[in-house]
């Protein structure tokens, strides 16, 4: 029996041993150790990249603050827990703040974290690269979300025709047609941790990705469409995207604390467009109120209305069954995605939305209400759907 282990785990031993050689003939050993060693990302991968830095404005906005102990009690009520700081604290939650009409009535922070701890993103981050889009249009840089996106990335035309069918606007959607497996057998090769991990995220979005169906047929969530989107933002501004990000955004809106942009790696010096911007929590707020304000932030208009209104209006396509997954019929309201934001139409005109990412990440707005409601995680600690319906129904309510 013993030689027959040490056989079998010999055996095994040397197909691991074969498997990682051959890991390492096809991808870079940066990626393969980044895999195999960091595995699922967490909410602490801002101190595991390289990153670019974003300032702390030169004049920092604070907002007014008006404690409102309603806040809590109908958030118990709806959550049906006895203590609703006790429900936070124990459902992993690093930031949790409700503003209504430019003030803030209720803002605590949980398991070892404070006002100026570094909180990541995850997805919330194509909500930012979305604005950055509306902004290169508004000044002039891209044309129009109609753009063929070969206008910009000619090297997709080279390998496929069939990308100049593929617009600005279909990648907001996430609409393109673009293949987007996020594991396959092979653990190294799934698309999730190829746009994760790869130290060379251009390289993998211009020769790695697939046309399988033609564009607007249907949402499929994809993280190669961020990373085309910010080499757009590269070409046209000249800028990084973190540049651009710190002069549009970051010092407009009087961010109090600085920030980052986690980067792919040294060498290839591109952000991770599909997450990665990392600050406070307090300044992820900002960024909500100036879309609640339809683009507009303390009188000056910093993005344009009609793109703030363009970005989040729903999107009810008439095959919605077919358009969307079965899973979006389970959320609050009517479940759309517009130009990477997350909303839930409701009766009549009214409508909410939020910048959502994963481990529970959430800026949600309330335009019928005045309010944002931002929510920062190590992980989600409740199913993602109740957070959306806890937040849904206080604005309802409230």
């Amino acid at each position: 029996m013993t030689k027959a282990l040490r056989i079998i785990a010999v055996f095994v031993l040397g197909v691991v041993a074969l498997a990682l050689i051959a890991a390492l003939l096809v991808y870079p050993p940066e990626y393969v150790y980044r895999v195999l060693v960091w595995q699922e990302s967490d909410a602490f991968d801002w101190q595991k990249f390289p990153e670019h830095p974003l300032h702390a404005s030169p004049t920092a906005y604070h907002f007014e603050v008006s404690p409102d102990p309603r806040v809590k009690a109908l958030f118990r009520q709806l959550s049906g827990a006895d203590d609703w700081y006790s429900f936070l604290e124990e459902n992993d939650t690093q930031a949790f703040i409700v503003i209504q009409d430019e003030t803030i009535l209720y803002e605590k922070y949980f398991n070892n974290t404070r006002r100026d701890s570094i909180v990541t993103s995850f997805s919330v981050a194509k909500s930012f690269t979305s604005a950055l889009i509306g902004l290169a249009i508004q000044e002039g840089y891209i044309r129009s979300v109609d753009d063929p996106i070969t206008t910009y990335l000619p090297e997709l035309f080279g390998r496929d025709s069939r990308f100049s069918d593929i617009t600005i606007r279909d990648l907001l959607l996430m609409a393109s047609g673009l293949e987007y497996k996020e594991f396959r057998p092979w653990i190294l090769n799934g698309d999730d941790p190829l746009t994760t991990y790869f130290p060379d995220q251009r390289k993998i979005a211009l020769e790695n990705t697939r046309i399988v169906d033609p564009p607007r047929l249907y949402f499929q969530y994809n993280k190669y469409h961020p990373q085309l989107l910010g080499m757009i933002l590269e070409r046209t501004t000249g800028m990084s995207v973190t540049g651009y990000l710190q002069k549009k955004i970051w010092d407009p809106l009087g961010m109090e604390f600085g920030g980052s942009w986690s980067i792919d790696s040294q060498a290839s010096d591109f952000e991770k467009m599909e997450t990665g911007v990392n600050a406070r929590a307090i300044d992820f707020a900002k960024f909500g109120v100036l879309y609640l304000n339809r683009g507009i932030w303390q009188g000056k208009q910093v993005i344009s209305s009609s793109w703030v209104d363009e970005s989040i209006q729903p999107h009810l396509p008439k095959d919605y069954e077919i358009y969307y997954p079965e899973w979006f019929a389970s959320m609050p309201g009517k479940l759309y995605y517009k130009y990477m934001w997350w909303g839930m139409a409701r009766e009549g005109d009214d409508h909410d939305f939020a910048a959502w990412g994963d481990k529970g990440q959430f800026i949600y707005v309330s335009a019928h209400k005045n309010i944002v409601i931002v929510r920062h995680g190590t992980d989600y600690g409740i199913p993602a759907a109740e957070w959306i319906e806890l937040f849904y129904e206080f604005a309802s309510r409230f």
